[in-house]
């Protein structure tokens, strides 16, 4: 039951969150014309070293990762893919927050925060694990209902 479709949407959700270890999310720039990246380990300056740390983001954002994989090898345990699944979409709900949280509250008052695109995919991978967590329970619904006719 591996080759189902909620795989690809669970592989593709966990993809987007493990992609953005390698792409900043926001480019912070402040009125003295210093440039600031905020990636998953916290606001970063041009010399690539860690000004402020946000530990929890990068925890909250490892979590979902794993979860998201972990959730694709649980194929043959449905209710646990399930439960997996709305971990899953509270970690990712939780995710989009801080990370929204976080780059307004790490820049000053007089700073410009500019998301990039990838500061979506969170979001993105929600939609995708609520499509999963459906197929999932259409996978669930036609097994019972195989077992009635027999």
């Amino acid at each position: 039951m591996i080759q189902r479709i909620q795989t690809l949407y669970l592989l593709l959700s966990g993809l987007l969150m493990a992609s953005l270890f390698f792409i900043p999310l926001a480019q912070i720039e402040t009125d003295t014309q210093e440039v600031f990246q905020f990636i998953y380990r916290g606001l970063t300056n041009a010399e690539r070293e860690t000004v402020t740390p946000t530990l929890a983001l990068s925890i909250l954002l490892t979590v979902a990762t794993l979860v998201s994989f972990i959730s694709i090898f649980m194929f043959k345990k449905r209710t646990l893919q399930i439960r997996l699944c709305g971990i899953n979409l509270a970690l990712l709900l939780g995710s989009t927050g801080m990370i929204y949280y976080l780059g307004s509250h790490l820049a000053d008052e007089t700073a410009v925060v500019n998301y990039s695109i990838t500061t979506a995919f969170p979001i993105i991978a929600l939609i995708l694990t609520f499509l999963a967590l459906r197929a999932i329970g259409k996978d669930i619904a036609l097994l019972k209902s195989m077992d009635r006719i027999r």
